[in-house]
């Protein structure tokens, strides 16, 4: 019976228990070695007895132990002692998605994209390490108290899957992906699959497929069709709609390439809710040569960035009432009989969720919004007025009256249309927007430069036409600033008040320049381009680290633990089995290993052989990754 005060692996103190689920019990307890708080599952009695399951449950929670992101709920440690197995994470004060969805009914659509694009980014952190979550759902997706997204319990589930455990005890069927159900083969689109389940409940407030038993409703997964989610929800978008439903195919071949295909589209919906620019593959077409209609498409960083600046919290998003539940527990049947226990829990979550959640997010957004030049701190604002549909001279008449200069403010483009040569139809800033004076308004004025040019001579002398038409040339030749060294944020800032638009923009490491930094221009500066003219830049990543991959294989004949001091990481290699340890910075490492020959009575009983223990401490050099 683990009790507060108990030390476990002679490290973490228990401080009190916050949970209980079908595979485990976890108490949060307090790391004395690096002194913080951690969450420390412990696999029940049941599970710890199976020495197949635990020997899988190891290896995978090991793998899972490499992931590091924020979106990640992060393990810290796997071990043993005295048979109890248990895996050390970190500790995260918040509630599960299943609670919240429970609490509001249905989220608004920009907050059920947020909440996936954060899932997203950590279940493609583990896909790009090559793990498969396989039990995507909201009981394993936390919002923490900050209003940070979280998902745990990576790896665990292809444990669990490879061994005889009731539905009910893993993960629910209800999230599944027609080849789970079937026993076939799962890879990154299963958990596709389940993302897509997932959203349908945030946006519907119910699962598209229920039944009395697992057995129902992995049927109805693999032959049934999803009502789609807008009978539910008749105001959602179109676009996440079909979001939705292209990540929930049946066939894998029909759902999205990668999770990072859905993420794009997931940002596209934010920026552009209501165009239908989803393209859902029909099952009669798989294996064709198909030409896919053109589609403009935008630069991701420029769609990253609009995503952003179209993710609005509101205040109330996060109720009082939200943070009363703990997230680590796993919701099963018998899992509300720790009400009680979990009280001061609630009231704690409950304040501190409200004044961390809406400080971080407005903190963030002034950062992000100054980062991105959405915001400039110190310059006078006015509110934007319309003047699509104006001429360009009245136009630019209107603005200068609100306090825009013509040279500093204004980027003029021009564009072939159906209106008059001369009317504004396109200016970047919206009317009733604030409008920083220390920006630019970009106005896209039908025609071309020529037809303005030709304008300008009807009512002026020939001499005046020829010098009008000299000045007008010399004006779109712009000179080429110098931006490697700035920032991204300076370095578009600078392009764009010399009227060159940022081009493509690619990533690479540097060890000169600084990480987010602009490592060289496609244009040398000091050169001359035509106004508009696009100009790519190459940012740095920063110093490539170099890492390390290792191997420790267990030597004895029977388990045995061992230690990583530079590492400070601790556990147990089972008999004939190895630990394998990756993305490590140090060329070598010194592994103490451990061994405790054993020695079984008649009667069964186990008896440690203390005084045959070996120990035994080598130098380990790391393979270079």
């Amino acid at each position: 019976m683990i009790t507060q005060g108990v030390f476990i692996a002679d490290r973490y103190e228990v401080i009190d228990r916050v949970g209980s689920g079908g595979m485990s019990d976890v108490y949060r307890a307090k790391d004395h070695i690096l002194g913080r708080e951690v969450a420390i599952k412990i696999l029940k009695q049941e599970f710890s007895e199976d020495a197949t399951f635990v020997a899988k449950f190891r290896t995978e929670a090991q793998s899972a132990a490499g992931l590091e992101h924020p979106n990640i709920v992060n393990i810290y440690d796997v071990g043993s002692e005295n048979g109890m197995y248990f895996i050390v994470m970190e500790y995260v004060e918040g509630i599960t998605l299943k609670t919240y969805i429970e609490k509001k009914g249905q989220l608004n659509f920009k907050e059920a994209i947020s909440i996936a694009i954060q899932v997203g980014r950590g279940i493609e952190a583990a896909h790009q390490k090559g793990i498969i979550h396989r039990d995507i759902k909201p009981q394993n997706i936390i919002i923490s108290t900050e209003g940070k997204v979280k998902v745990t319990d990576f790896g665990i589930a292809r444990a669990a899957s490879s061994n005889t455990i009731h539905a009910d005890v893993m993960g629910s069927v209800h999230y599944s992906s027609p080849e789970q159900a079937r026993n076939g083969f799962v890879d990154g689109k299963s958990d596709i699959y389940s993302l897509g389940i997932v959203m349908y409940e945030m946006v519907t407030g119910r699962v598209p497929f229920d039944g009395d038993n697992t057995v129902a409703i992995a049927i109805q997964h693999l032959q049934e069709e999803m009502v789609a989610p807008s009978a539910y929800a008749p105001d959602l978008p179109i676009s996440l709609e079909k979001i939705i439903l292209k990540a929930t195919m049946k066939s894998p071949d029909r759902r999205y390439g990668t999770i990072s295909d859905m993420l794009m589209d997931l940002k596209r919906a934010l920026v552009r809710p209501d165009e239908d620019f989803v393209t859902i593959v029909d099952s009669s077409d798989l294996g064709k040569t198909r030409v896919m209609p053109k589609v403009a498409q935008e630069p991701e960083e420029t769609i990253t960035k609009r995503a952003a600046e179209a993710l609005t919290f509101v205040d109330d998003e996060y109720d009082e009432e939200d943070y009363d539940d703990e997230y680590y527990d796993e919701y099963d049947d018998d899992d509300y009989d720790d009400e009680e226990d979990d009280s001061k829990m609630d009231k704690i979550l409950t304040i501190s969720g409200i004044v961390a959640g809406i400080a971080i997010v407005i903190i963030l957004v002034a950062i992000l919004g100054n980062m991105f030049g959405l915001f400039k701190f110190g310059s006078k604002k006015v509110e934007m007025i319309d003047v699509v549909g104006s001429q360009y001279e009245e136009a630019i008449e209107d603005l200068t009256e609100l306090g825009l200069d013509e040279e500093k403010n204004i980027v003029v483009m021009y564009e072939s249309s159906d209106e008059a040569d001369g009317t504004v139809i396109y200016q970047s800033v919206e009317a009733g927007e604030e409008f920083s004076l220390s920006d630019s308004l970009r106005l896209t004025v039908s025609g071309s430069e020529d037809s303005e040019s030709e304008d300008s001579s009807d009512s002026d002398s020939s001499s005046t036409s020829s010098q009008s038409t000299t000045t007008e040339t010399e004006e779109d030749a712009v000179t080429v600033p110098n931006v490697v060294g700035l920032t991204q944020a300076e370095a578009t800032k600078l392009l764009d008040e010399k009227s060159i638009v940022v081009g493509t923009v690619t990533q690479e490491y540097s060890d000169d320049v600084e990480s987010g930094c602009v490592i060289s221009q496609s244009v040398e500066a000091g050169e001359e381009v035509e106004a508009n003219s696009k100009i790519n830049l190459v940012i740095s990543k920063g110093k490539k680290e170099t890492t390390y991959s290792y191997s420790i294989a267990n030597p004895y004949d029977g388990e045995c633990t061992y230690s990583i001091a530079e590492l400070n990481k601790s556990g147990t290699i089972p008999k004939n089995g190895s630990i394998n340890i990756s993305d490590v910075t140090r060329s070598e490492l010194t592994i103490t290993l451990t061994y405790t020959p054993t020695f079984t009575t008649e009667d069964g009983t186990t008896i440690n052989l203390d005084n045959q223990t070996e120990t035994s401490t080598q130098t380990v050099q790391g393979t270079l990754n």
